[in-house]
């Protein structure tokens, strides 16, 4: 993909003590966050938690109650939507049927007088690997082919910001995931600044430098995709950001290299530099993926924690590995999975068997294990869109 002089750099978006409430709820509180220039930056959270509505806010589609926004250090809080030097790619394409491919690539151009806007759009349509498509229709194109128009279609007002909102939604699995190395390579090559809002983990840790879990609102915890995933800090990242088996149980010693934690009567030991907390009553995990299933009793050994014996309730086929669910008398269900080596099952429903991983596999979490979770209910998203409608329009009359 050769873009010649088409893409500028990005610029940094800083969000200041941003509050936003609607009637009846809080849908952002005291969100501060910094995205640096030029890099790919992830929201992932579930729907309600205000990821959406933190994209809206920097698009200039709602106002903050509270706080500030600025885009390459210029404060754009006030700024109208038309006037800040973003653009958003939506999950529906929101491309135009009755024009051509071309057409809608360079109609923004086109409403802003940009010089060659048709010689402008065809350099955008090649950066995306389409400009043989440039004649066809919307409707002539598979969902993916629409989704690098759409793209296409913002990147070539050269946006500071380039706002994500679901973009892959709506395409099949095979296909999305494709979209997801072609979007973070052409992030890599044009090198503009991209927030990019999405529900999916798998999506979030496979394009994103940074990504940031909401939750009701709130930064639960942000950082690189690897070190969220192998260190959550809390048991809502632990469960949104993949799977996990959480045990809790009060600490019984610590050294200064680890801690041992009693789980149903058995010593478990967590790393201390990879626990949140030290003492009294804590939660700890592992991922499911990290550990072994044994038909026998594992012999002990230094540097492995033993759990059981259980009984094997589930048995679950998923293609790359076998999901084993395992009742462990006083712990719970304990998920594993395994890697599929061999033909079936290596363990079927009803055996007996052990789990055992590596101690430095174990994480533990900041919860105080009495504590509830914040996550609420979805919001009413459709009054939300209506507003923000209504707001579009009277913003296009006034200019």
């Amino acid at each position: 993909m050769a873009i010649g002089t088409f893409a500028e750099a990005g610029a940094d978006l800083e969000l200041i003590g941003i509050n936003k409430r609607f009637p009846g709820f809080t849908a952002i509180d005291e969100l501060d966050l910094t995205v640096p220039a030029g890099s790919f930056f992830a929201l992932l959270g579930p729907s309600g938690c205000g990821k959406t509505t933190t994209l809206r806010l920097v698009a200039g589609l709602e106002e903050p109650t509270a706080g500030r926004i600025l885009i390459g250090g210029k404060d754009v809080t006030k700024v109208k939507t038309f006037k800040r030097p973003v653009n958003t790619v939506f999950q529906s394409y929101a491309l135009f049927p009755h024009m051509t491919v071309l057409e809608n690539v360079a109609f923004g151009l086109r409403r802003r007088n940009i010089a060659d806007a048709l010689g402008k759009a065809h350099e955008g349509l090649r950066l995306v690997e389409l400009d043989h498509l440039a004649a066809r229709k919307p409707q002539q194109l598979s969902g993916g082919q629409q989704q690098r128009v759409a793209l296409a279609r913002a990147l070539v007002n050269r946006p500071a910001l380039l706002l994500l909102d679901e973009p892959l939604g709506a395409l099949d699995l095979k296909l999305r995931r494709q979209m997801q190395l072609e979007l973070k390579a052409i992030q890599n090559e044009v090198g503009l600044t991209f927030l990019h809002v999405t529900h999916d983990q798998e999506e979030a840790m496979t394009m994103a430098d940074t990504v940031a879990v909401l939750n009701k609102g709130r930064i639960e915890q942000m950082g690189a995709p690897e070190e969220l995933y192998e260190l959550p800090r809390t048991a809502f990242v632990a469960n949104f950001l993949g799977q996990s088996n959480l045990f809790t149980g009060a600490v019984t010693s610590s050294s200064g290299s680890s801690i041992v934690v009693d789980v149903a009567g058995v010593k478990v030991e967590v790393p201390s530099a990879r626990a949140q907390r030290h003492v009294g009553l804590v939660t700890i995990g592992v991922r499911p993926e990290k550990l072994l299933l044994h038909t026998a009793p594992p012999e002990p050994s230094v540097g492995t924690n033993v759990l059981g014996p259980g009984r094997v309730t589930d048995v679950s086929f998923s293609g790359v590995s076998t999901q084993y669910q395992l009742a462990i008398p006083g712990v719970g269900v304990v998920v594993v999975f395994a890697q599929n080596m061999v033909f079936g099952p290596v363990v079927h429903e009803g055996a007996e068997a052990w789990v055992s991983w590596t101690v430095d596999h174990s994480f533990g979490l900041a919860d105080v294990p009495e504590a509830l979770p914040r996550f609420e209910a979805d919001t009413d998203t459709a009054t939300i869109a209506t507003q923000v409608r209504h707001k579009l329009l009277a913003e296009i009359e006034e200019s």
